[in-house]
């Protein structure tokens, strides 16, 4: 596999995020869960110029239904859809490659910061082409943690509040970016300590957890199993000082 010619065909899709009419093509595909027309190309020109590259390789994509291949592409063409149509400018494009076993390689980029994170198992991550260091296992009170209240799953509103009280009693402070794969991959540059959301899919946290465990960070389910990738789940994560304080409070309020 070029690895770089992967890395260069997620930041050349990402240009379909500043074409206006592309995002201003915007559907429902339920409550509160948008999908534009930016998702669709991007998603439809990855899968083109992948197969093209790596023709066997599968395709799994938030916009693409089909049966799955052993070994595949894991893509969320963007994540962070409600910040793209709000101009938010927190989005990302999050590809992940799944070997049949665990994902190995992964690229996540926000076009309008130009934030770069590579990941590759058992070589670190690269942030801007800089390889990051192990996140800090900051203490409790020192820790930011972002959470994902999930508003297409607000059946879960009071669960996720109550544990997001816990967290902000225990913690320095709680985030909202709205967007998995860049909160995720914050954890691992040591912007973030931790996060976690009650219902999220594979292409949400493929790439970036991979990120995370490379910075020594920890990742499951609520359960504390390891997260699936080919299905959703729940999901938290951190640096180990973190992620117990998470996993506790889980463990008080989830049912």
């Amino acid at each position: 596999m070029n690895e770089q010619a992967v890395i260069n065909l997620v930041i050349e899709a990402s240009r379909f995020v500043f074409d206006e009419a592309l995002k201003t093509d915007v559907a429902m595909k339920g409550k509160a869960d948008f999908v534009t027309a930016v998702d669709l190309k991007i998603s439809g020109f990855l899968k083109e110029r992948l197969g093209e590259i790596t023709p066997d390789i599968g395709f799994m994509s938030e916009e693409e239904e089909g049966e799955l291949a052993p070994r595949r592409w894991i893509l969320d063409p963007i994540d962070g859809t409600t910040n793209l149509v709000y101009d938010f400018r927190l989005s990302s494009v999050s590809l992940a490659y799944f070997d049949g076993k665990r994902v190995t390689f992964g690229v996540i980029y926000n076009p309008y910061t130009k934030e770069l994170f590579v990941g590759k198992r058992g070589e670190g991550v690269r942030y801007n082409g800089r390889l990051l260091p192990k996140a800090p296992d900051r203490d409790p009170a020192d820790c930011l943690i972002e959470f994902g209240a999930g508003s297409t799953k607000k059946q879960y509103t009071e669960e996720h509040f109550a544990i997001a009280k816990d967290v902000f009693l225990e913690c320095l402070d709680l985030r909202r970016m709205c967007s998995s794969a860049l909160a995720i991959a914050y954890v691992a540059a040591g912007k973030l300590n931790g996060y976690f959301e009650r219902a999220i899919k594979p292409w949400d946290y493929a790439a970036a957890t991979l990120m995370l465990e490379e910075c020594g960070g920890v990742a499951s389910d609520w359960q504390g199993k390891p997260v699936p990738y080919d299905k959703p789940s729940s999901y938290v994560c951190g640096t180990p000082k973190a992620y117990r304080v998470l996993m506790d409070s889980i463990r008080r309020h989830h049912t």
